[in-house]
């Protein structure tokens, strides 16, 4: 195997921030597009539990979980300190992708799928969710980016998610007071990072 092997699916956030650290790590991967509904073999017998992302080393391991591929994407190299030194900085970073992946995660998934949970308006699940973007908006207005005034891991771990629940109500989300997260989410949106790792791949078969 010449280079390591990504599994993904070009929409999923967490397959997003795998590929935006791998390309800012310039690690060439052969990135394999898969079909939610026809998931490859290879793919399910080296990680069976069937999500993305999938990054298979050439050595022949395999990491599972797309935060392993960015922490692992910047041991390879970091020349902008993604990872920052600053003990403090690093708790807060820690902390931001533990609410994102966590509570956010689960407001997000409720209020842009809310017909599957009739329990509560999607403007509950949405209010919900808002806690986590007020602690975002209020971080923005002291640095242009969350730990610092550039970006950082915590940036691009949580971005493809602040992304997906400004995408459920676009209406609504233009005319939301956050200034300063929606000048961050553009920010990101239009880098050259971002659009390189949004290229369009033909879906990957095993056949």
């Amino acid at each position: 195997m010449q280079q390591p092997i990504l599994y993904s699916y070009r929409r999923c956030p967490y397959a997003m921030r795998a590929r935006m650290a791998l390309r800012y790590a310039k690690i060439a991967v052969e990135i394999r597009e898969i079909a939610l509904r026809e998931k490859p073999a290879h793919m399910l017998a080296v990680s069976p539990k069937g999500t993305v992302p999938v990054l298979v080393l050439a050595s022949g391991k395999v990491l599972e979980q797309s935060l392993d591929i960015m922490d692992w994407a910047l041991a390879q190299s970091d020349v902008d300190a993604w990872i920052v030194p600053d003990q403090e900085v690093q708790k807060l970073s820690a902390d931001l992708i533990a609410t994102n992946d966590g509570a956010f995660k689960q407001a997000l998934d409720k209020y842009k799928y809310a017909i599957r949970f009739p329990e509560n308006s999607p403007d509950v699940y949405r209010a919900q969710g808002e806690e986590f973007l007020q602690r975002l908006e209020s971080l923005l207005q002291k640095n242009s980016h969350f730990c610092r005034n550039t970006v950082s891991k915590a940036d691009i771990a949580i971005f493809p998610f602040v992304r997906q629940f400004s995408m459920v109500d676009q209406v609504w989300f233009g005319s939301a007071n956050y200034p300063a997260l929606k000048t961050w989410l553009n920010s990101l949106l239009n880098s050259q990072l971002f659009i390189d790792v949004m290229h369009k791949y033909p879906v990957w078969t095993d056949a």
